[in-house]
């Protein structure tokens, strides 16, 4: 992918702040509490061995704050403090005074002896107009609205202490909101928590710190489950509603309603100090079956505030105004305690955050599924109006889907250890990879859900989130611990180890800020390969037959960079550059290669750089419904692949493109165009043979089709070491195992490929789903066959023997003439013997006729009257008793329609009465 230039903001801050240190030696008698961060703007300071934060920064608003996890910090780290006041000040204040709280008064002579203008405060507001203000984290008051006011506005704060003392002291309080430091700090997304954090003497890194260890969930949420699950056995969500999944990522972030797969539709999160529930489907929201969850739900959002409930989405009034609280219809207001509505708009995107962050309460409802079906090229996790909201909260929606149901309720104690988290696997897995830490069965079972996971995490792209950072940073280095699986024919991936392994280097590399240096992690065997530079690809194209691949004739090896310049006339006009040909998505246990080895990139610009973990056939994929001639893009640097074009490439030209170095290889012809490895092309000498022989079978296809032998898209068929489904199947490409590859090449076998491409040419006005969709695609296998090949139709294919026939016939009318038999090569049948009968013309005008027709039966009875009675008009002759001696469900009004028309007195199943 176009590589990603990553914000270095936070890397400048921590620069400053650590400036002249070069290490904080915490061993000593003062134990700090591990700090929590969440959010984009939280990141640490230092880290330990066991990936604890006792130090942290992070931005509000306007301001900026830094957190020490112990108070005697401001006076043991003289240095540390200097630069955090000089940084909090920000860059372009001209305000130099520094109130420090009396509670701090040690401090304030080492600030002053700095030459700091120092006043000794006894509370904020003895001197709210300072320039950064210094407090232990005991003494920010009851009433911390105003230092908030003031770090939103512009101001510095620097706050110091532990939580773990506190903590043991109030053991029934949420320290995460009681606390009285995190009242202040919290809101912007760091957590004094009531963990100790080891001392150690920690070395003052040039980047800001990282570690898989820190990956951790930021609390136990054992109490909230109790809370919100009072009275709640179960979740009945029956019906045809469709959830999106949510992916739960953040540190504070926990799953409270999951299918029995373990996926979230429901779950929660604290952000700054307030707290939020999230419904991936927002008609339940309103929901009577849900009516207890949602009363627990509002009523731990509202933090026993008693306070007002805002709502826009008004189908939950009736239920959410039985929870006793005062609800209103009103927008976003800063006075409320709960804000409900959905997750379809982000035009209050930071308003909402900022509410929440400073202690109110958010119930949001909505799905990204049908969105992203509807938003092709546009990524969900970043562009879906309601994750513009919900990402930084640690919750996302994503366009997976989850069906209703009746799931049962989580049990609160054990929700923890048995439930599926994100960040808690990750972790898990990191030390099982970098420790040889044991995996349980149940996290050996989760880990294709976590590959699933890290790939939709990536995609956010956040790289100015230290949160996002660490992450990456954690998947990075599992990579460069282990490697990847070199997936192959011969070597194919199956455990859940290595297929998390193989997803995740894929997606890791398209986000790294070095793809280079990960590269050998990556692929072990990536022989150079000799280039072509500024290779001009003319593109003339009329795509009214859909969005169609242009061949380049070029080739990118794993990994490797080309820049592409680009015509003003299709740039931002939905034009994409594709690499790689394969673009069947692999969901299997056993894998032959990586589940997506393509990559498509918009042209939005003049030049666009591309590249490819796997590698692959360049393409220029031009959108539907566009015409343009002469325009050309220039490829910078590429390899040459084995490419023949029918009326272009010369038998001198192809002596030397079967060499070409690419492993991929096209055979371009009048109406289709092979795509094969290029093994199978390298003896082939007479590539205009083999075109004149597939030009014959495309151009009966379309006869069949009653369409004109120009196609208005040539058909692409492809084969590959793995497909999707099945042995083939249709599609563009048509998809195709490796081993008949050189079938193609030699058209024999042919009944396989001509039954997809007949897929290719069913059309759902005469199709009978599901009885004909594995059947009239092989009316054009017969055709072929016979038409083009010379072979009997007794000998193209061993179900059509005459023996085979009469059995299937003969078993078919005993049972009774039941429709549900009437399948695949029984129902065939029927369409073999209206050919034996009326030839094949009968068919092409039948097709022909359906061409000319509109406003079809939606159903299959409507859609079997219309083709007897087409197919009746055709031939002249009644053909409603043939059809109902099979058993299809003719109407009287249709046997009134053809009543004029001789009947077809002497068809094959007179005989059996």
């Amino acid at each position: 992918m176009a590589e990603q230039p990553i914000t270095q903001q936070h890397e400048r801050d921590y620069v400053s702040l650590m400036r002249g240190l070069r290490e904080l030696d915490l061993r000593g008698p003062a134990l700090p509490s591990d700090l929590v961060l969440i959010g984009d703007d939280s990141f640490p300071l230092a880290m330990n061995n066991k990936g604890q934060v006792p130090v942290a920064a992070s931005l509000y608003g306007s301001g900026r704050i830094v957190v020490l996890g112990h108070e005697s910090y401001l006076t043991t780290f003289p240095a540390l403090v200097e630069n955090a006041v000089v940084w909090l000040r920000g860059d372009t204040s001209n305000n130099l005074s520094v109130g420090v709280h009396i509670s701090a008064s040690a401090v304030a002579a080492n600030l002053s002896r700095a030459g700091f203008q120092v006043e000794v405060v006894g509370a904020f507001s003895d001197n709210p107009g300072v320039g950064v203000y210094v407090t232990d984290a005991y003494s920010v008051g009851e009433d911390p609205k105003d230092l908030v006011a003031f770090l939103k506005a512009g101001g510095g704060v620097l706050i110091a202490g532990q939580v773990w003392s506190w903590a043991a002291e109030h053991p029934k309080e949420n320290a995460l909101l009681e606390f009285q430091g995190n009242k202040v700090c919290g809101v912007a997304g760091i957590y004094i928590s009531e963990r100790q954090c080891e001392v150690e003497c920690l070395p003052v890194y040039p980047q800001v710190p990282a570690s898989w260890m820190s990956i951790v969930l930021g609390k136990n949420f054992e109490d909230d489950l109790e809370f919100l699950l009072q009275g709640v056995s179960e979740f009945d969500v029956q019906g045809g509603s469709l959830f999106s999944e949510v992916l739960v990522h953040g540190s504070l972030a926990f799953p409270i309603a999951t299918s029995n797969d373990g996926r979230a539709f429901v779950a929660g999160a604290y952000y700054g100090q307030g707290r939020v529930i999230l419904i991936s489907h927002e008609g339940f929201m309103g929901n009577q079956n849900l009516a207890p969850f949602l009363k627990n739900a509002i009523r731990w959002l509202d933090e026993g505030r008693q306070g007002v409930v805002g709502l826009l989405h008004h189908p939950a009034f009736d239920v959410l105004s039985a929870s006793g609280l005062q609800c209103e219809k009103t927008n976003l207001r800063k006075d409320l305690s709960v804000f409900v509505c959905t997750a379809y708009s982000d035009g209050q995107a930071e308003e909402i955050q900022q509410f929440v962050a400073e202690g109110g309460g958010l119930l949001i409802g909505g799905h990204a599924w049908y969105w992203a079906q509807t938003h092709c090229g546009q990524n969900p996790l970043t562009d879906f109006p309601g994750n513009k909201i919900l990402n930084k909260m640690g919750l996302s929606l994503m366009g997976a889907t989850i069906g209703g149901g009746l799931y049962k309720a989580p049990v609160p104690s054990q929700a923890i250890n048995d439930s599926y988290h994100f960040r808690d696997l990750l972790r898990r897995f990191a030390g099982h990879v970098t420790e040889g830490a044991d995996l349980t069965a149940q996290e050996e079972e989760c880990l294709k859900k976590l590959g699933k996971d890290c790939s939709t995490y990536l995609n956010m792209k956040a790289h100015d989130c230290a949160s996002y950072r660490q992450v990456l940073s954690t998947l990075t280095d599992i990579l460069m611990k282990t490697g990847m699986p070199q997936v192959s024919e011969h070597c194919p991936v199956t455990t859940p180890r290595d297929h998390l392994l193989l997803r995740m280097g894929a997606e890791v590399f398209k986000v790294s800020p070095d793809p280079d240096a990960l590269m050998p992690y990556l692929i072990k065997n990536n022989p150079l390969m000799p280039v072509v530079y500024n290779r001009r690809i003319r593109i003339n194209v009329n795509t009214a037959g859909g969005a169609e691949w242009i061949s380049t004739g070029l080739y990118l090896s794993p990994g490797m960079k080309t820049y592409i310049s680009i015509p003003a006339a299709i740039i931002n006009k939905d034009w994409k550059i594709q690499i790689g040909c394969q673009t069947d998505y692999l969901n299997s246990d056993e894998l032959k290669r990586a589940p997506c080895v393509h990559e498509q990139f918009p042209m939005t610009s003049e030049m666009v750089q591309v590249w490819n973990l796997w590698g692959g056939l360049l393409y220029v994929v031009a959108p539907p419904n566009t015409q343009v001639s002469g325009v050309e893009v220039v490829v910078q640097m590429a390899v040459p692949a084995p490419y023949y074009k029918s009326g272009e490439t010369t038998a001198a030209d192809w002596s030397l493109l079967r060499t070409a170095p690419s492993p991929w290889a096209e055979l371009e012809f009048e109406n289709i165009i092979l795509m094969v490895p290029s093994e199978v092309v390298r003896d082939l000498d007479r590539p205009d043979l083999v075109a004149a022989q597939w030009d014959k079978i495309m151009r009966a296809i379309a006869d069949l089709a009653a369409i004109p032998h120009k196609f208005p898209r040539k058909e692409r068929f492809l084969t590959d070491v793995q497909i999707s489904h099945g042995w083939m199947h249709c599609g563009y490409p048509v998809m195709a195992p490796k081993c008949v590859a050189k079938d193609l090449l030699r058209v024999q076998d042919m009944w396989g490929p001509i039954h997809e491409l007949g897929h290719n040419q069913q059309r759902g006005c005469w199709e009978f789903p599901p009885h004909t969709t594995e059947c009239t695609c092989n009316l054009w296998s017969v055709y072929v066959h016979e038409e083009v090949l010379g072979i009997n139709r007794a000998q193209a294919h061993p179900a059509v023997t005459a023996a085979d026939r009469t059995t299937r016939l003969e078993g078919y009318v005993k049972g009774g003439r039941d429709l549900n038999q009437w399948n695949t090569w029984m129902a065939l049948e029927t369409y073999l013997q209206l050919q034996e009968r009326f030839g094949w013309d009968a068919f092409k005008k039948v097709f022909a006729a359906y061409h000319t027709m509109s406003n079809f039966p939606g159903d299959n009875k409507g859609k079997m009257n219309l083709y007897a009675e087409t197919f009746s008009q055709t031939v002249q002759l009644n053909l409603c008793g043939f059809f109902k001696a099979w058993g299809w469900p003719i109407e009287a009004s249709t046997e009134q329609k053809l009543s004029n028309l001789p009947p077809w007195t002497d068809h094959p199943l007179v005989k059996y009465g």
